[in-house]
């Protein structure tokens, strides 16, 4: 067996009598002694703080860095201003996702990339691949990545660098938090406003313990990171997204700007242009169970005993108080309101489509 590896705060967790749990090859927090449950409900209310430094961080460098990574994801970075993000995926040749990731133009000829865990060597390994030739390819970072969620997250980090608050989503500058340069992203992967700070591994654990010595931050584990965005409908690498679903059918559209839909030029283009136009065979949904018993992933979606798709994520929404799901289904299928039955475990239960979010986000933008 493998071996877990250990993110720069494995130690503050145990301090913190986190209950682990494996992740895409880490040993990973996945909840604290409060619960999931109650980390979900603070973060929506409070502030939670998230570890994500399983995560990789690479830096693509060159004067041809924009055409270059053009190449191989089918959004616009050459009109990013530095100091931007972008979410963007890598199509496969088929069309399909290799990996969901963030770009954030750092200046004119650096690209910063945000990449998962799980496919994270297999990336660079692309990248390396497709424009190794064309750019200079630094990473992984020797960094750690904190997340900052919910509606105190401003107010607590502004009170180290009060700029903070004058920043909208999408945007990354450096600030000095707890006397540590980091890489502050407003972004996150709650549906709440939130933010994300890039920080050197080696001061992580120090910043992470001055922001949780404020009494509006609460750790949170992978428990309430899941429930959390899937009630803002976000979707998770490898259950929601992988090799064999195109950017169309996941709903990912608007990853894919007005310039790259008329030029191309990018991996999968033939499937994915042709979604566009003429509308893919299956969709992405929402699904709200009738009942209070969640439904699983990978249980079968029927419609007069014929399959007609899958759930690829379910789970107990506390904040919407029911249980919440999203899955694909056969195009035809996927209007707000359609009745489906999930067949789980020999019982059948009733399940409607849904209209994701299923808490509405609160970005500022």
């Amino acid at each position: 067996m493998t071996e877990l590896l250990h993110t720069p705060l494995h130690e503050l967790h145990s301090e913190l009598g986190a209950r682990f749990a494996p992740f895409a090859g880490y040993d990973m927090p996945l909840r604290y002694e409060a619960g999931a449950v109650a980390e979900h409900n603070w973060t929506r209310a409070s502030a939670g703080l998230f570890d994500v430094s399983h995560m990789g961080v690479l830096e693509v460098i060159g004067a041809d860095a924009a055409v270059a990574l053009e190449t191989v994801v089918p959004s616009d970075l050459a009109g990013l201003s530095p100091g931007t993000s972008r979410y963007t995926v890598l199509p496969n040749d088929d069309g399909g996702i290799r990996d969901d990731l963030i770009v954030t133009r750092l200046d004119d000829d650096t690209f910063q990339l945000v990449v998962n865990a799980a496919t994270k060597d297999a990336d660079r390994a692309h990248l390396a691949d497709r424009v190794g030739d064309r750019v200079r390819i630094d990473g992984f970072l020797d960094v750690g990545i904190i997340a900052v969620q919910g509606p105190a997250a401003v107010h607590v980090l502004a009170a180290h660098a009060p700029a903070i608050g004058a920043m909208v989503f999408g945007e990354q500058v450096n600030f000095p938090i707890a006397g540590v340069c980091c890489r502050v992203s407003r972004s996150g992967y709650t549906g709440e406003d939130g933010f994300e700070l890039i920080v050197p591994a080696d001061r992580l654990a120090a910043v992470a313990g001055a922001l949780l010595a404020d009494e509006r931050v609460a750790p949170a584990g992978l428990g309430a990171r899941d429930s959390l965005r899937l009630e803002a409908g976000l979707c998770l690498y490898g259950s929601d997204l992988d090799e064999t679903t195109s950017p169309v059918e996941a709903g990912l559209r608007w990853v894919i700007q007005k310039r790259r839909r008329e030029e191309g030029g990018f991996p999968g283009e033939q499937r994915i242009l042709g979604e566009l136009a003429d509308g893919p065979g299956r969709r992405r949904v929402g699904l709200a169970p009738t009942g209070r018993r969640p439904v699983r992933p990978g249980t079968v979606l029927l419609v007069d005993g014929e399959e007609v798709g899958v759930v690829t994520s379910g789970t107990y929404g506390p904040t919407a108080d029911a249980p919440v799901a999203m899955g694909y289904v056969t195009s035809g299928h996927h209007q707000v309101g359609t009745e489906l039955v999930a067949a789980q475990r020999g019982r059948e239960e009733p399940v409607a489509v849904a209209t994701l979010p299923f808490v509405p986000h609160r970005y500022v933008r």
